[in-house]
């Protein structure tokens, strides 16, 4: 934002806003000065134009008065903004009280011109109060959000001595006892770290706190079995190991996070996102597409070494040992064909140049279409490589055959196996690393490279931490605790994989130009509108252990969500009542898995219980769209959709009771969330097969009413036998007036600078 000409020419340099939340509460403010400053500077002013410039400019000066009073009262409770807030309330509070006196218009009459400035008068004047107000307004904004960093420096704090304390405890009393502090301290830090994470503009650094939170969230029950098994087991080393593991990388994820608010400048920065073969096609194809413009701003040579870089990043594929014989032929028979397309183009380049030619020739214009198009194929070449050998790795080991070998090992006390089959899961972790490297270069987004990166980073510490907990086991077979603690680390293994399938559907997305985006679900119930039990329901936030529970539920109703979405786009026909109420169940499934990482739009449990009341109505409507459907099937193909219409009924009227059933206490109020989202994930498991077969069908009823030409659309008549539906909130029809809610309004509650028109 530029200086103000009206103050201080340092008042506001360096100012930057890096939040949503700011930038959308200066956009009213921003409407009403645009409309001072662009009015229709008229000869003849109507009393209307005059009156109505007077009230905007007094609703103005009145919303910068209340405005100001917020700023004043939050640099009373913090002392070390006091000064920098006061000078900025009092600069808002000037250029309010001046933008009032410019529209006081109501005596601007021609006689009077000369004797009264106003806005028709002093248009400069305008500008200058109008800037000196935005860049006062901002800087409190910024400053009253530099006190939500502080909360969260100040909660991570608490979070790091509460985690020395149990990294030094020796008694399991004393160890229940912080645990209970350190899960509580947990829980406030991941809400106020993933409302910022929400309202951050960058999305790269939304990313790179993605990635921490997710280190946080699987860590935590780690660090409680970790070290419940070394309290049991003082003497092992190998349990010493596996919880210094949990604590080291806590702490890491704990500063990174910190790093990301403060926006602090660390080594590791730099190392997270490497060189790319997708970036480097990106420039390689913009620096010779601006021949056209340009024949004269780069060197011939400059182009080729720029090739040539971006063939060396090509041999993190030829070089693996896992990359096929015909994978590597190909990659490099298609950086053969770029060098040879590139220098055509120089060829054609040079002689342009010899002639002085202005503008590309047409030779030069068909080897830059040769030369874009064979890094083009070269990028597909490398794409499928990576994306296919990510997906044979998942198929191979979906099945974890040395998670299991090693469980069973450690069970039984047999160190040499444990040994055996831990050089296997070394192997297997090497291949999903190098994988990662691999769908890092491909990946197409700064976001989703950082999630490979993240990926490759979990797998490299996760694997050898199995190993010292089944080494643990081992040597205490009998331990019930070792035991346990061995399953958290191979569900964490697991979990990781499934994040990685969904990586590989991302990747895949944004190479197909669809960005993958969720929508989100905003028909969400206002309160009381659903249920009369919730008008006395007390909002329950899960404690850290319960929400790492539902880690792995949400993880799978992550999964179903996305498989549902991805048999939608295969359907011809979008608008299809299936479609449409499949889609809704969809997103409503991902609120609720958001909800397990405690992001998103469902901050409580009332919240999870209102969205899986109205998941269960979406889902009995398209049990009716299925009815419908099946109606025009023969007896066969309608028993088998009918079936498991019955189920989904069945399902979702489970759900609706038991979002109903009012519930007390802590215990019985977790017990409900289970189940909400383990029905959710059936209903959506049925749906999901449901999907492939309607599709099918519908085709093939399509294909045969097309070839007998049938003067009826069956479209018309499944229309002619719906049931009219009744509009409203619960089918997410346009005129409903659904619940929305908004992003990080915590910390800028009170700061709302205009009275609603």
């Amino acid at each position: 934002m530029a200086s103000s000409p009206c103050g201080n020419s340092n008042f506001d340099s360096g100012l930057e806003i890096k939040t949503r939340s700011v930038e959308q509460t200066l956009i009213p403010l921003v409407s009403q000065i645009t409309t001072l400053i662009n009015h229709k500077d008229k000869p003849k002013k109507s009393e209307r134009t005059l009156a109505a410039i007077h009230r905007v400019g007094q609703a103005v000066s009145v919303a910068v008065g209340r405005f100001v009073a917020v700023g004043e009262a939050i640099a009373t409770e913090n002392q070390e903004l006091k000064d920098e807030m006061g000078q900025a309330c009092f600069e808002a509070r000037r250029a309010g009280d001046a933008i009032a006196q410019l529209t006081d218009v109501g005596s601007a009459l021609p006689c009077q011109s000369d004797r009264h400035v106003t806005v028709f008068s002093d248009r400069t004047g305008m500008v200058k109060a109008a800037r000196l107000l935005l860049s006062s307004v901002t800087k409190v904004l910024v400053l009253a959000d530099r006190i939500v960093i502080k909360q969260i420096i100040t909660s991570r704090n608490k979070v790091l001595v509460t985690l020395d304390h149990l990294e030094r405890v020796s008694t399991f009393q004393e160890f229940v006892q912080i645990f209970s502090q350190f899960g509580n301290e947990m829980v406030e830090f991941a809400h106020l770290t993933g409302d910022r994470q929400n309202d951050l503009k960058d999305e790269k650094k939304k990313a790179r706190m993605a990635a921490a939170r997710a280190v946080l969230e699987k860590c935590t029950m780690m660090l409680l079995t970790a070290s419940k098994t070394c309290l049991r087991h003082p003497d092992c080393e190998s349990a010493r190991i596996n919880k210094d593991g949990v604590f080291h990388r806590m702490r890491c994820a704990l500063e990174q996070v910190i790093e990301i608010v403060t926006e602090a400048r660390s080594c590791g920065d730099n190392k997270i996102l490497p060189a790319n073969i997708y970036n480097g096609i990106k420039d390689f194809k913009s620096i010779v597409e601006c021949l056209r413009e340009n024949l004269y701003s780069l060197s011939p040579q400059s182009v080729c070494s720029q090739l040539e870089v971006l063939v060396e990043r090509t041999e993190d594929f030829t070089d693996s040992p896992y990359t096929s014989h015909e994978q590597r032929q190909a990659i490099l028979g298609l950086c053969q064909l770029a060098r040879q397309d590139t220098q055509q183009l120089v060829h054609a380049w040079v002689h342009a140049q010899s002639v002085h030619a202005k503008e590309a020739t047409e030779d030069m214009e068909v080897s830059i279409l040769k030369t874009c198009q064979s890094v083009n194929d070269l990028r597909r070449e490398l794409h499928k490589v990576a994306v296919s050998r990510a997906s044979d790795l998942l198929k191979v080991h979906g099945e974890q055959l040395p998670l299991r070998a090693l469980k069973a090992a450690g069970a039984e006390g047999n160190l040499e196996a444990v040994g055996e089959y831990s050089r296997k899961l070394t192997e297997q972790k090497e291949q999903l690393v190098e994988t990662c490297r691999l769908l890092c270069h491909v990946s197409g987004t700064e976001p989703l490279e950082i999630t490979c990166v993240h990926a490759e980073e979990t797998f490299h510490v996760i694997g050898p931490q199995i190993m010292s907990a089944a080494q643990t086991l081992a040597l205490h077979p009998s331990s019930k605790i070792a035991k346990e603690n061995l399953e958290v680390f191979c569900e964490a293994w697991e979990s990781q994989l499934c994040d990685m399938a969904l990586l590989i559907r991302e990747i895949n997305d944004v190479f197909e130009g669809r960005r993958g985006d969720k929508r989100p679900y905003l028909s969400l119930p206002r309160p009381g509108k659903l249920s009369a039990n919730l008008k006395t329901a007390n909002a329950v936030k899960l404690d850290a252990e319960e929400q790492t529970s539902m880690a792995k539920l949400g993880l799978e109703l992550r999964l179903l969500s996305s498989d549902v979405d991805a048999e939608v786009e295969k359907w011809e026909d979008q608008e299809h009542d299936i479609i449409r109420q499949s889609q809704s169940l969809a997103s409503m499934a991902h609120n609720m898995h958001l909800f397990t990482r405690g992001e998103g739009l469902l901050k409580t449990t009332i919240d999870l219980f209102h969205q899986a009341e109205v998941l269960s109505e979406e889902g009995l409507q398209l049990c009716s769209s299925l009815g419908t459907f099946s109606t025009q099937l023969v007896d066969e193909e309608k028993s088998v959709v009918r079936t498991e219409m019955e189920k989904l009924v069945a399902l979702c009227q489970q759900l609706q009771m038991g979002a109903k059933t009012p519930v007390q206490g802590k215990t019985a109020t977790f017990q409900k969330v289970d189940s909400s989202i383990q029905t959710t994930r059936s209903i959506l498991a049925v749906v999901l097969s449901l999907l492939p077969l309607c599709n099918k069908l519908n085709r093939k009823y399509k294909s045969e009413r097309s070839s007998l030409g049938s003067p009826q659309d069956w479209r018309e008549r499944q229309d002619a036998s719906t049931p009219v539906k009744e509009e409203g909130a619960l089918n997410g029809s346009k005129n409903s007036n659904g619940f929305g809610v908004k992003s990080l309004e915590q910390h800028i509650v009170g700061l709302n600078l205009l009275e609603s028109k």
